[in-house]
């Protein structure tokens, strides 16, 4: 396939207009290898381990859902740099999808729903709000564990989730009122735990969007590379 078409595809999916507008330059091809593609790796990050194992394994395209390059380049040096290297000289393209497949059916927070198997799904501004009938145990299960829980959490019959980091005010009281009784995201500032409404639960961004771009890459016949950040938890 050539890589315009490979594009196309991509953007049917998860179409660039349903994407924030601070992610304006950086969704879609981001860095351009290979005009043709035949192998395709999917993974979170483009980290440097993924992309070795990319480049190892002979891939023309790297689909992740952070970009490598958040600010503006004005320069190439040190990390950037090194990454950047790694990625040309293996002609590996990079396609990223962001805020749109955070946004897009069956994207992002759809994956994340269905793992937690909610019902009755009502949209929020971002993520949504579903019926629950899994316990505290069996979420942090499903989410491969590491829990941190915020207020006075009771059982949970209606959860608001949000993948990636999605602890907002505004947000939290938006699901509020959609009946929500407890609040599901990544990344807690401890002004948002003090002021929330709702009991939080607080996993990490990669047990919540790894999900999304695993099942992408089941669907698509892609090979998905794994590089969770390493995380000790102590007594």
């Amino acid at each position: 396939m050539r890589l315009r078409a490979f594009a196309e595809e991509m953007e049917l999916l998860a179409p660039s207009a349903l994407a924030e507008d601070f992610d304006t330059g950086r969704i879609g091809i981001i860095v351009e290898g290979k005009p043709d593609i035949e192998k395709v790796c999917c993974a979170l990050d483009a980290t440097p381990v993924v992309v070795r194992q990319a480049v190892a394994a002979g891939a023309d395209m790297l689909v992740v859902h952070h970009t490598p390059l958040w600010k503006p380049v004005t320069s190439l040096t040190g990390t950037t740099a090194a990454l950047m290297r790694e990625i040309l000289s293996g002609g590996l393209n990079v396609y990223v999808m962001h805020t749109n497949f955070d946004h897009a059916a069956g994207g992002v927070n759809d994956v994340l729903a269905d793992l937690l198997g909610l019902q009755n799904r009502q949209p929020l501004s971002l993520g949504m709000v579903g019926s629950c009938a899994i316990s505290l145990p069996e979420i942090s299960q499903r989410l491969g564990g590491t829990l941190r829980i915020w207020g006075n959490l009771a059982p949970t019959r209606k959860l608001a989730i949000v993948a990636g980091s999605g602890f907002d005010l505004e947000i939290i009281t938006e699901s509020q009122g959609l009946g929500a009784d407890t609040f599901l995201s990544a990344e807690m500032k401890l002004s948002v735990a003090r002021a929330s409404p709702l009991p939080c639960i607080e996993s990490t961004h990669y047990a919540l969007e790894a999900p999304a771009m695993k099942h992408l890459a089941a669907q698509n016949g892609w090979q998905y590379i794994d590089d969770p950040p390493l995380l000790s938890v102590y007594p």
